[in-house]
C-alpha cells in the first residue's frame, strides 16, 4: 500500500455540511491538485489487488475517471465511462442513482453479453451509485470479474454486498473523527 496514500488523508482538509464531516481529497475530489505520484502508486496498488483478466475497466463519471484512466494506460486496458449525459447509442442503459449526497441519472453504453470487466471508482460510503450501476451490469450479461474502489468511508461496502453480491475491494479505509481524517490499508 502506498504510504503517499494515508499521508495524504492526513493532510486533506474537512469542512462541514450540515452535521456531515466532508474531506475533501485529491482522488475524491479533484482538489487540491493530484500529485501524478500519488496517483501512479494507487493505480499500481489497483492492478497489484485486481482481476486484470478483463476486457475493459469501466469507472464512473466523474472522479473515477482520472484514475482510471492512469489504470488503463498502466494496463493497456480499454476504458469505458458511466456517464451522467445521455447518448442516446442503441442499447444505452439508464439508471436513477441515488447516494446520501443527491439523486441523478446515470448512462451506460457499450456494454455487451459476456463483457468481462472490472470496475473502478475514487470512493464508496453509501453504496447508492455501486449498487445500480452493479445490478446494471448483471442484468445487462456482462461479467464483472472485481470492483475495486481507492477509499472506502460508512457502510456502503457492506451495502453493496448484501444488494448484489459483489464484494468492493479498497484500499484504504476513512473515518473522519474530532474534525480530522483517519484512513488505515485494508
Amino acid at each position: 500500500m502506498p504510504d503517499q496514500l494515508l499521508k495524504s488523508f492526513r493532510e486533506c482538509p474537512v469542512i462541514k455540511r450540515g452535521e456531515y464531516d466532508y474531506f475533501i481529497h485529491p482522488l475524491t475530489d479533484g482538489i487540491p491538485f493530484i500529485d501524478p505520484g500519488l496517483l501512479s502508486e494507487v493505480c499500481d496498488e489497483i492492478a497489484r489487488v485486481s482481476d486484470l483478466d478483463v476486457d475493459y475497466i469501466l469507472t464512473i463519471e466523474s472522479m473515477g475517471i482520472h484514475i482510471a484512466s492512469v489504470l488503463s494506460q498502466k494496463t493497456g486496458l480499454p476504458l469505458n465511462i458511466v456517464r451522467k449525459k445521455q447518448y442516446w447509442l442503441p442499447g444505452e442503459i439508464a439508471l436513477d442513482q441515488s447516494t446520501g449526497y443527491g439523486k441523478g441519472k446515470l448512462y451506460i453504453n457499450c456494454v455487451k453479453k459476456g463483457d468481462r470487466i472490472l470496475v473502478v471508482d475514487s470512493v464508496v460510503s453509501t453504496g447508492g451509485t455501486f449498487a445500480v450501476v452493479l445490478e446494471a451490469l448483471k442484468n445487462a450479461g456482462a461479467i464483472v470479474k472485481d470492483v475495486v474502489c481507492v477509499v472506502e468511508r460508512g457502510v456502503g461496502k457492506k451495502l453493496v454486498k448484501e444488494k448484489t453480491g459483489f464484494e468492493v475491494k479498497t484500499l484504504v479505509k476513512v473515518e473522519v473523527k474530532d474534525g480530522r481524517v483517519h484512513a488505515v490499508r485494508v
